[in-house]
């Protein structure tokens, strides 16, 4: 018996047998099968960043050329803005395929009710749909720090842990999402989702340090997840690492943690009983 085939089989005896079956991949080799037609949203995904990257680096870029880094000494803007971009895109690739694509899938394609007449679980289902947004936020991570790299933006060897750190920022986004989205009634109150998002992504630090807010408004900004996603990627792309990245971290992985047991708990709810 292997390793992960240990862990599922203690898994099925300490959890209720209507919650959790083990067969959580299922549903991301069925994903990946269906995404074999659909490429270019992967390719998609994977220039956005780069087209960002281009635009600051030949236009906006030549304007601002220095700002404050982490450890408050001046660095390239466009290589301050690199990890935030990062960080974004797989806030957003991890969103998209848990709110919008499960939503269909919820409430359209009927398709979870179908699954869960089969030896499938609410916590197969949670951790299957957050396993396959990880996946594709861990490839357009890959993408992008390749491309990253190519350009010079990246100054030390840790950076190589943003793949990693990106696959953790796809788990907690797209668990919240999933447990956000089972609230919804209608795709019109979608605009209720970006209207956190896009004020998210200008304000988190994105595009200029945190020492630009008032006091009062950088504690504001502390508490926003995707902060905490571009901090943690902007101290491993600089090498410049420090003890609040640990907060930062556990702050990412209590959120993924949240997100999967509400998911879990709402999927449950919505479809048997």
């Amino acid at each position: 018996m292997t390793t992960v085939e240990a862990r599922a089989g203690l898994l099925l005896r300490i959890l209720p047998p209507a919650l959790y079956a083990g067969r959580a991949r299922m549903l991301v080799e069925r994903s990946v099968m269906v995404s074999r037609a659909n490429w270019l949203l992967f390719l998609a995904g994977a220039t956005e960043p780069f087209l960002y990257l281009l635009a600051f680096q030949v236009g906006f870029g030549k304007l601002v050329t220095e700002v404050a880094g982490p450890d408050g000494r001046p660095m390239s803007y466009v290589a301050f803005v690199a990890p935030a971009l990062l960080a974004t895109s797989a806030m957003n690739g991890a969103v998209f395929e848990s709110t919008y694509n499960l939503f269909f899938k919820l409430r359209y394609a009927k398709l979870y009710d179908a699954m869960l007449a089969t030896p499938i679980g609410p916590l197969d289902v949670a951790l299957g749909e957050i396993g396959w947004a990880i996946t594709r936020g861990g490839i357009y991570a890959v993408a992008f720090l390749a491309i990253a790299a190519a350009m010079g933006l990246l100054s030390s060897w840790w950076a190589l842990l943003m793949v990693p750190a990106a696959l953790l920022v796809g788990l907690a986004f797209s668990a919240i999402g999933m447990a956000l989205v089972t609230f919804l009634r209608s795709t019109a109150q979608f605009d209720y989702i970006q209207l956190i998002l896009t004020p998210m992504f200008l304000f988190a630090t994105t595009f200029y340090p945190l020492s630009v807010y008032p006091e009062a408004l950088q504690w504001v900004v502390r508490c926003l997840p995707l902060y905490h996603a571009i901090e943690l990627m902007r101290g491993l792309a600089t090498g410049l690492l420090s003890g609040g990245m640990l907060i930062n971290l556990a702050y990412l992985v209590l959120l993924g943690a949240l997100g999967l047991w509400a998911s879990t708990r709402r999927i449950a709810k919505l479809l048997l009983t």
